[in-house]
């Protein structure tokens, strides 16, 4: 009768080793689970980030400021045929007739 103390002993051991497998499981399912929820937070900040600071700089006070556009509309000093005063030797222009 001396093998009860020891089936006793099996079995508890079995039961705490048992105890601690599931344990283990439960401790990895609970890590896999914990980085995925990790990670799709850090990737929703990071997606928020980039749509802020896009808004910022598009839409919002860091947009650049329009500048004001050079129109290329003739100036009255710039014209396609030069007068005769307006030459630098003084005479007139030869390509230019004079219109009757």
């Amino acid at each position: 009768m001396a093998t009860g103390g020891k089936d006793r002993q099996s079995r508890e051991r079995a039961r705490a080793y048992q105890a601690r497998q599931e344990l283990h499981r439960l401790q990895v399912r609970r890590r896999v689970r914990d980085n995925v929820v990790g990670l799709g937070v850090g990737l929703v900040v990071i997606a928020g980030a980039i749509g802020l600071q896009t808004a910022y700089f598009v839409a919002g006070p860091g947009a650049p400021t329009p500048a004001p556009s050079s129109t290329d509309s003739p100036s009255p000093a710039a014209t396609d045929s030069p007068s005769p005063a307006a030459t630098d030797s003084g005479e007139p222009d030869p390509a230019v007739s004079p219109t009757p």
